[in-house]
């Protein structure tokens, strides 16, 4: 627990959250600026503030939970499917890792991704490609 954060204190109860589900490692959470009404936060009850510091055993109860959530937003709200999303960093508006999940319905005014997308030049995927393995590899 992070004393100074946000999700900490609503995992805690001490900050009010409308609660969807709580499990021994997730809690659940309505967005309360949604993208679009049902958008859910999930985030670890350990204080982790990225993707990279989440351990790997709280990974599949993480995304066990998102996968038991987008399945009850599409069920239980009539949405067509879900947007599963996560940042690290940049755009985190609070330093305690969180899986969004948005339901989505064809026609919600939603196009594709936030922000706005760009080409690669001939050659320059497989440039990118290659500092990624590199990296991967150590």
């Amino acid at each position: 627990m992070d004393k100074d954060c946000l999700f900490c204190s609503i995992i805690a109860g001490a900050t009010p959250a409308t609660i969807v589900l709580e499990t021994d490692d997730v809690v659940g959470f309505l967005d309360v600026r949604p993208v679009f009404k049902g958008h859910t936060l999930l985030v670890p009850r350990e204080h982790v503030v990225t993707l990279s510091d989440l351990p790997e055993s709280l990974m599949v109860p993480l995304l066990g939970t998102a996968q038991r959530v987008t399945d009850a937003i599409t069920s239980g709200l009539g949405a067509q499917g879900t947007f599963v999303a996560m940042n690290n960093v940049v755009s985190q508006s609070v330093a305690h890792l969180h899986l969004h999940v948005v339901p989505r319905t064809k026609g919600d005014g939603l196009r594709g991704f936030f922000w706005p997308r760009t080409k690669y030049a001939d050659g320059e995927a497989e440039e990118y490609a290659v500092k990624i393995r590199a990296a991967l590899d150590g």
